[in-house]
């Protein structure tokens, strides 16, 4: 931008008038393009406690400060950075030691940290509300307790909010009877009090069943999805919906007509403004086959009806622009769903990530992930604990190989972004196109999102000369992406971990970085 502005007045000088008045208009275009396409990169100084193992949350903006949780073994602080990245406080807290799971839910001016531990026999489901310095306000909040006869080594809840934040949901499920399952689900308001506590059973009779996203609305209504397969590391053949209203002590359940198609990454999402239930995945029209499209279930929450099923087919031009290094056939075989926008309209977009692994042993196919691992974004498999959560893991702690001495390389490359109308057809498709990969750790691939106007910026990393170098592109709400320049005043020695950023302000992006074996944080202006 500086450059632009010398030549500007070294033109002014130079030129004759009558040329000066069109270089003059073009010039300043120019200024103003580069000027739109800039951005301003704030790095806070590395704090020698927080080591690369440190877990953490971007928790938002609140007064002006940032507030970023941290969390190394039994230590747990508040940190407040100003607007230049610099931190003016640092509260710690009092939890108890080796936390199962901790949550945030932020409002304007407080959040909440939700958290779990187990003490003897029992496991807590606690809360705690935190004002806009980092202090507690009041006392921990007891939301549920559970009795078990071993030592937990994940979170056995898991907590929900409905989009508005009004209602707040706390979910486990007991899987001792492999008969049936019974699900507790406990209904609060945002004060944390007490709404409705219901437990039901829900019948297992097939062997390869399983309970898969829990959600909540601005009813504080609950649904999910009991999914079966032919077996344990196969498509899924039967999916029902269930749903329970908020002060009601039963659920009712639906069968979901697949249309004779196999299905592996199921999602479930609510359309708060239109009372809908999306239910959609990706499809093979032949047992353990390739990808062949995306499958859309629309019901109506007030009437429990269908609305629409729809199978939309990936097309060809399609599968040329989001294949990597697979071939056409093969093409979205690496592709999980990761994101999933309702609109007001009642229409929808999804994106879509490739993603992978190899080790020496070979790679990683979709069906060791959906058996092993589960999706990289969600995992539906629950472990057959006395209790256990319907989620699997993919939260923004440090993520490291622990097969032992054997290296594994993780890939991310092509995120694939699809829109949909109001009757479920496919409207537009394109992809951002992006290769990435790194050996025995995954927290600097994938992607961040930030929402500015019409557009969504997908930020994320591209290897050169070995080093990783920030990347900008957009897509509008038409499917048009657009790649901007890479980020410029990158300094050297910090990597940038976009797929944990938050969206802070109405262009400001908060990040984690990684600064010689430190974690760090960094703030993007744009």
């Amino acid at each position: 931008m500086v450059s632009n502005i010398v030549f500007l007045h070294l033109l002014v000088i130079i030129m004759p008038m009558s040329t000066m008045k069109k270089s003059f208009f073009i010039l300043f275009g120019l200024f103003l393009v580069t000027l739109a396409h800039s951005q301003k990169i704030t790095y806070a100084e590395p704090d020698r406690d927080d080591a690369r193992n440190l877990n953490f949350e971007i928790i938002g903006k609140m007064n002006d400060n940032i507030l970023i949780y941290k969390g190394y073994r039994d230590n747990h602080f508040i940190a407040l950075y100003d607007n230049d990245m610099k931190m003016v406080d640092k509260q710690k807290l009092n939890l108890p030691e080796r936390l199962l799971q901790t949550d945030f839910l932020a409002y304007r001016d407080y959040f909440y940290l939700f958290y779990q531990y187990q003490r003897r026999n029992v496991v807590y489901c606690m809360a705690l509300k935190i004002n806009a310095d980092g202090k507690k306000v009041g006392e921990p909040i007891e939301l549920d307790t559970s009795n078990i006869n071993y030592s937990a080594s994940k979170k056995i809840y898991t907590v929900l909010n409905s989009d508005d934040k009004q209602r707040i949901g706390v979910v486990k499920i007991n899987t001792k009877n492999e008969r049936y399952h019974a699900v507790t689900m406990s209904l609060f308001d945002k004060e944390l009090t007490p709404v409705h506590r219901a437990r039901v059973v829900i019948p297992m009779e097939e062997k390869n069943s399983f309970l898969t996203e829990f959600v909540l609305d601005n009813d504080g209504d609950f649904a999910f999805l009991r999914a079966t397969g032919s077996s344990q590391n196969d498509n899924i053949n039967r999916l029902g919906l269930y749903t329970k209203r908020a002060m009601e002590d039963s659920v009712t359940n639906v069968e979901i007509d697949l249309m004779k198609l196999y299905m592996d990454d199921l999602r479930l999402k609510v359309d708060n403004s239109n009372k809908h239930y999306l239910v959609t995945s990706f499809f093979s029209k032949s047992k353990r086959g390739n990808v062949d499209g995306l499958f859309c279930s629309l019901w109506n929450k007030n009437t429990g009806q269908l609305i629409y099923n729809n199978a939309n087919t990936l097309s060809d031009q399609l599968r040329n622009e989001a294949k990597s290094e697979n071939g056409m056939k093969t093409a979205f075989n690496d592709f999980f769903l990761s994101n999933i926008i309702m609109r007001k309209d009642g229409g929808y977009v999804i994106a879509s990530e490739s993603v992978y692994t190899s080790a020496r042993s070979g790679p990683y196919n979709r069906w060791d992930y959906m058996n092993g691992f589960g999706s990289p974004y969600y995992s539906p498999y629950s472990s057959y604990y006395y209790y256990s959560s319907p989620y699997g893991g993919y939260y923004p702690w440090w993520r490291y190989n622990n097969f032992g001495y054997q290296v594994t390389r993780y890939f991310s490359d092509n995120i694939a972004i699809l829109s949909f109308d109001t009757t479920g057809k496919m409207e537009w498709a394109n992809v951002v196109r992006k290769s990435q990969y790194d050996d025995n750790t995954d927290n600097f691939l994938g992607y961040g999102t930030m929402t500015t106007g019409s557009e969504v910026h997908f930020i994320f990393n591209l290897l050169e000369k070995r080093d990783w170098l920030l990347t900008d592109q957009t897509i509008n709400s038409e499917g048009v992406v657009k790649r901007t320049p890479t980020f410029k005043n990158l300094d050297k020695g910090y990597d940038f971990m976009p797929r944990f950023a938050k969206q802070v302000g109405s262009r400001q992006l908060v990040l984690p970085v990684n600064y010689r074996n430190y974690v760090s944080f960094a703030k993007i202006e744009f």
